[in-house]
């Protein structure tokens, strides 16, 4: 017996939108249909999908791992219509994208507008934020993360390397001294980037790791939110050079322990576990790719 292909879309509908009228609404029909089709899979499974009552709809224990199995047979369904559609015509439609906040602002909203540029029948649904976003549950098309990268069933492609910098005003350091080797950061006050958690690492040339507790009077999840008081000589950070690259350009800050530095942190471009995927996510692809490439780069580093 072959599969019910638009029940598990509907589910998959019905989840995404947290309601059956709202799926109803989503998808072009009427809130029967859609509990119809949600009664008619969980005869087939022998199980219920959602805890339903007046005020709430909630996913079943049940219901919950077969939320994913449904996003993804839908993805690839619409994937592989509009893969169809798209051959030989204008790329249209939607693209949603995920980045950090922070280097989203820098890097990818500018690509972006150039990219709408190129393409007006294009829409795109650009979501900053520094949580990490779920890729397949939020319907995200194209993500960008900054990370070491844990094993995935998510489609990966390293763009570049992504350099973290230990930084301090000069007056900073004039005052309180300049550390020569990590073990002396103990005695400083240490702004604390909680995107990069647990102990700085450092690794010399000879590769001896050497790791420091950050503490001191101030930490956030955003590198941004950093900078005012970094820049006001209360503290050293270490902050990635999308964040710091201009205030070393400037001279407003400078960098220490070069040669101490860990290894570069990857910027990766993640998609949806299915290789179908429409022309026009493909073209997104292809152009990040390509202009992402720079913004990899080192910043000029102004020493002590």
């Amino acid at each position: 017996m072959l599969p019910d292909l638009e029940a598990w879309a509907v589910f998959a509908a019905v989840v995404e939108h947290r309601s059956f009228s709202a799926a109803a609404q989503a998808i072009g029909v009427n809130k029967a249909t859609v509990s119809k089709a949600v009664a008619r899979l969980e005869a087939r499974l022998g199980q219920a999908l959602f805890h339903r009552t007046s005020r709430r709809l909630a996913l079943t224990e049940a219901g919950k791992p077969l939320a994913e199995h449904a996003r993804l047979i839908l993805a690839q369904a619409v994937a592989a219509e509009e893969a169809a559609r798209d051959g030989g015509t204008t790329l249209a439609g939607r693209i949603r994208v995920a980045a950090p906040l922070g280097f989203g602002i820098a890097n990818v909203a500018p690509l972006i507008a150039r990219f709408l540029g190129d393409h007006p029948a294009i829409a795109i649904d650009l979501q900053l934020s520094d949580a990490r976003a779920d890729i397949v549950a939020d319907g995200i098309d194209v993500g960008l993360r900054i990370a070491d990268l844990p094993d995935s069933s998510l489609r990966a492609r390293r763009l570049g390397d992504i350099r973290t910098h230990l930084v301090a005003t000069p007056a900073y350091l004039a005052a309180q001294g300049e550390p020569r080797r990590p073990g002396d950061l103990a005695g400083h006050r240490l702004l604390g980037y909680s995107n990069l958690p647990g102990p700085w690492r450092f690794r010399g040339a000879d590769g001896e790791p050497i790791s420091v507790t950050a503490a001191g009077p101030l930490t956030a999840n955003s590198g941004e939110a950093l900078l005012p008081a970094l820049l006001a000589g209360l503290g050293i950070a270490r902050l990635p050079g999308f964040i710091v690259g201009p205030s070393l350009e400037s001279g407003a800050l400078v960098e220490m322990l070069p040669a101490w530095a860990p290894p570069a942190t990857g910027l990766y471009l993640l998609t949806p576990p299915s290789p179908l995927r429409p022309a026009r996510v493909e073209a997104l692809i292809a152009f990040l790719a390509e202009h992402l490439r720079d913004p990899c780069a080192d910043p000029p580093r102004h020493g002590r």
